[in-house]
C-alpha cells in the first residue's frame, strides 16, 4: 500500500464508486477503527476501504431523518468554497496551505460525481454556479483580490469575474455590493448524501458499531485496539475531539440556517449560491444563501463562538436579523415561506483555536517487548477541526489520513503538522512577498506597467 501523501485521490483510479471495495481485503489486511460517524469517519472509511483495509466505524449517533437533531454533517451549509470558507475560520498558514491542496481534491471528486445525472441525483451531489459579491472592487482588498486569483488559476470550472452579476442576480444595489465574480462549486443536499455514503462504505464491508467513547483516546488505545481487533485507530469525531484527543483548543462555532420553499412560486426560483463571506463583510455579517436541492433554499448565516445552545428559534433576535439581511440583499425573499417540516436548522461547527488537525497522535505509548519496557509511537491519527468546511476538505483530509494510517502502521515517529508542513508554511511565506510585489503592481495600474516596462 503506497501512501496516499505521495499520489493523488482521483475517482476512478484509487476510488471507486462500486459497491465493492476497488482493492478487496484479505485476512491479513491491517484493521482501522474509525471513531465518528459524520462527514469526514464516512469519507475516510470510503478511501480506506478501496485501499483493501477492514474498516469499522464507531458512533454515538448517525445521520436522522426525523425531527430529532439532525448531526453537524447533515446541517452544514455544504456550499464548497476555495479557502478560507464564508464563515471566516481557518486564516492560519498552516490550515490554509493544506485546506487549499484538500479542497482542490475534494472539488474534483465532487465534480466527477456530479457529472452523471443518476450518481448526482442519488448522491445529492450538484455542480451549480455559486456567486461572491463584495462591497468594494477587489483591487481594494489585497486578501480577496488574491483569493480571486488562486480560485481563477486553481482549475475551477466556469470562473468568470463580471460585477454586472449584481444587476443579473437580482441583487438590490442599496445593499452596497460593487464587484462580484462567479464560478461553478459542488453544493450537496447533506441528508440525502449521508445517506447514500452511510450504504455505499456499509457495502464495502465497513461495519457500523453504534458505542459512546468516554475520555482520552491515547489513555485507552490498547483497550480499543484489542476490543475492535484495530491495528490503527481514527478520530474523526469533530468537536468531541476536545474530549477524545484531550484537545482544549476545540470549541463550538454555532451557526443557524433557515430553510425555505424555493419551488418559483412566492419569489423567482433561485438556482445559483449568492455570498458575502465573512472576510469580506467587514462587519461580520455573513450573506448565504444557498439551494439545498429542487425544492428548499437555505438563507444564513451566523457563526457564533463557544456558543453551545441549541435553542435557537425563527423568533430569536440573531435569526431575525439574519432573515433579514438575507431580504435586504436578495429583493423577494420577504415573501418566502418556511419549510413547514423543518423551517430552521441549528448546529456547532466543531472549530480549533489552531489549526485543523490532521496528523498523527504526537505523545508517544510505553509498550512491554520481550518483558523490557519501550516508547513507541501511538497508532492513533486524527482528522479534525475542520469547521464549517467539513464537506469541502472532505476528500482531502481523508487522503492525508490515508497516509498517516501507513505511516502509523510502520511505526514512523509522528510529526506535528507545524513541522511536518513547515516547507508549505515557508512556501506560502515566499509566495506571499511575491504576491506583496506583484498586488502593488495590480493595485498601481498603469504605473506598475510602467515600471515594469522600464525594466
Amino acid at each position: 500500500m503506497a501512501s496516499i501523501l505521495d499520489q493523488p485521490l482521483i475517482l476512478g483510479e484509487n476510488l471507486s464508486l462500486d459497491p465493492l471495495p476497488q482493492q478487496a481485503p484479505t485476512a491479513t489486511s491491517p484493521t482501522v477503527l474509525i471513531v465518528g460517524g459524520g462527514v469526514t469517519g464516512l469519507i475516510t472509511a470510503w478511501v480506506l476501504l478501496d485501499r483493501g483495509y477492514h474498516v469499522t466505524v464507531l458512533a454515538s449517533r448517525w445521520a436522522s431523518f426525523t425531527d430529532e437533531q439532525r448531526l453537524t454533517s447533515q446541517i452544514a451549509g455544504a456550499l464548497w468554497e476555495y479557502p478560507p470558507a464564508v464563515c471566516g475560520q481557518h486564516t492560519d498558514a498552516i490550515s490554509l496551505s493544506n485546506s487549499k491542496r484538500w479542497c482542490m481534491v475534494a472539488y474534483n471528486i465532487w465534480d466527477e460525481i456530479a457529472s452523471d445525472p443518476n450518481r448526482a441525483a442519488i448522491s445529492g451531489v450538484q455542480m451549480k454556479g455559486s456567486n461572491f459579491f463584495f462591497p468594494c472592487p477587489l483591487e481594494e482588498d489585497s486578501k480577496q483580490l488574491l483569493k480571486m486569483r488562486e480560485i481563477e488559476s486553481s482549475g475551477i470550472r466556469g470562473f468568470n469575474r463580471a460585477p454586472s452579476l449584481i444587476q443579473r442576480q437580482g441583487i438590490d444595489p442599496r445593499y452596497g455590493a460593487v464587484d462580484a465574480y462567479e464560478h461553478l462549486a459542488p453544493i450537496i443536499d447533506t441528508d440525502r448524501a449521508m445517506e447514500w455514503l452511510m450504504v455505499l462504505v456499509q457495502s464495502k464491508g465497513a461495519k457500523f458499531v453504534t458505542e459512546t467513547i468516554h475520555g482520552d483516546l491515547y489513555d485507552q488505545e490498547d483497550e480499543l485496539r484489542a476490543h475492535f481487533g484495530a491495528d490503527v485507530i481514527v478520530n474523526a469525531t469533530g468537536l468531541a475531539g476536545q474530549e477524545l484527543a484531550g484537545d482544549k483548543t476545540c470549541f463550538p462555532l454555532r451557526g443557524a440556517l433557515i430553510r425555505i420553499i424555493n419551488d418559483g412560486t412566492d419569489f423567482p426560483k433561485v438556482e445559483s449560491s449568492l455570498a458575502i463571506t465573512a472576510d469580506a463583510a467587514h462587519d461580520n455579517e455573513i450573506v448565504f444563501i444557498v439551494p439545498r436541492n429542487d425544492n428548499i433554499l437555505l438563507l444564513g448565516g451566523i457563526a457564533q463562538p463557544h456558543e453551545w445552545n441549541l435553542d435557537l428559534t425563527l423568533d430569536s433576535p440573531e435569526i431575525q436579523r439574519m432573515r433579514a439581511r438575507c431580504e435586504a440583499f436578495l429583493p423577494g425573499l420577504e415573501f418566502a415561506r418556511t419549510d413547514p417540516d423543518y423551517p430552521l436548522a441549528q448546529g456547532l461547527r466543531p472549530a480549533r483555536e489552531r489549526n485543523v488537525r490532521v496528523e498523527r497522535e504526537l505523545r508517544r505509548r510505553r509498550v512491554m517487548v520481550h518483558g523490557r519496557e519501550r516508547m513507541e509511537p501511538s497508532r492513533i491519527v486524527h482528522s479534525y477541526g475542520q469547521g464549517g468546511a467539513g464537506w469541502s476538505l472532505s476528500f482531502g483530509c481523508a487522503a492525508d489520513v490515508a497516509g498517516l494510517v501507513e505511516d502509523a502502521l510502520h511505526n514512523l515517529p509522528a510529526r506535528a503538522m507545524a513541522v511536518s508542513e513547515r516547507l508549505d508554511v515557508e512556501d506560502v511565506h515566499v509566495q506571499a512577498q511575491l504576491n506583496q510585489s506583484w498586488l502593488r503592481d495590480e493595485v498601481g495600474g498603469r504605473r506598475g506597467l510602467e515600471v515594469r516596462a522600464k525594466l
